[in-house]
């Protein structure tokens, strides 16, 4: 790949969504390029980039190969613990309706352990809650309207849960039996609404207020001025004592921000005197 063709991948990585590819990443970006080029029957890199500067659809197709979607159920675990006390607390005081936000929610794995975490919190009492699911990327949203996992995605979900909130679909005879598929019950599924979004875009197509934001290993893809708007826009949406969930790995340090620590990775907006 020649350079300008990477500095012009670069520019419209970060113009459309704020991703940030830092040099170094020539190879992953070819590579993954490449499948897409393929698919359209093209052999040069400045023809597709040709293609980008015209065709939307193309463009989306484009984000969706360079974005990384690496996830899995119970990922950080201690942040869902955290979001079991705090829901605990909000039924206490008489909440009768919680909103929750997976910001980027990739193949479904996260909405899904917010949703068995919150099922597990009410331990069969009534509550009108749901999950808003989101992601720039298409085909990993699909996955996760779709809720079928292989028994190893599965690893980190109690043995107890997986019968409670998962059936194990029958294998084609072509299938191996050594790698069951499961998938997400219903009454679990109809809890969550996935929904294309861009992240760089603002003001978000959302009016609030939710309880909690799970906005995790995100930011690390964005710069200074995309993460400003994007706790900004955490702020309006969030409810006075909602929550805020980060990586483990990112920190609000540097940002504008109203946010009180609850501890690391962890805030919380200010309750209303």
């Amino acid at each position: 790949m020649k350079q300008k063709d990477f500095e012009r991948f670069c520019s419209l990585a970060y113009d459309k969504a704020g991703i940030r590819l830092r040099d170094g990443k020539e190879a992953l970006v070819s590579a993954r390029v490449s499948k897409r080029m393929r698919a359209l029957d093209l052999r040069d890199f400045s023809d597709y980039l040709e293609v980008l500067d015209t065709d939307e659809n193309e463009l989306i197709h484009f984000l969706d190969a360079i974005s990384t979607n690496y996830t899995s159920f119970f990922r950080e675990r201690e942040h869902f613990n955290l979001l079991t006390e705090h829901v605990r607390q909000w039924i206490d005081r008489g909440r009768q309706r919680l909103r929750i936000w997976s910001a980027a929610s990739s193949s479904g794995e996260e909405p899904y352990s917010l949703a068995i975490t919150m099922a597990e919190a009410l331990n069969g009492r009534e509550l009108d809650y749901r999950i808003l699911a989101t992601d720039i990327s298409l085909s990993v949203l699909q996955r996760g309207q779709e809720g079928v996992y292989s028994s190893a995605a599965l690893t980190n979900v109690p043995p107890e849960w997986r019968g409670k909130y998962f059936r194990r679909l029958r294998a084609a005879r072509d299938d191996n039996e050594k790698s069951p598929q499961y998938a997400v019950k219903d009454e679990l599924r109809q809890r969550i609404v996935f929904r294309h979004m861009n992240l760089n875009e603002v003001p978000y197509p959302l009016r609030g207020p939710l309880d909690a934001v799970f906005c995790r290993n995100v930011m690390i893809y964005f710069d200074k001025d995309v993460r400003q708007r994007l706790i900004s826009e955490f702020e309006r949406l969030l409810r006075p004592g909602g929550l805020l969930i980060v990586g483990h790995t990112e920190t609000l340090t540097g940002i504008r921000h109203r946010f009180s620590t609850v501890k690391p990775s962890v805030y919380r907006m200010p309750e209303l005197p």
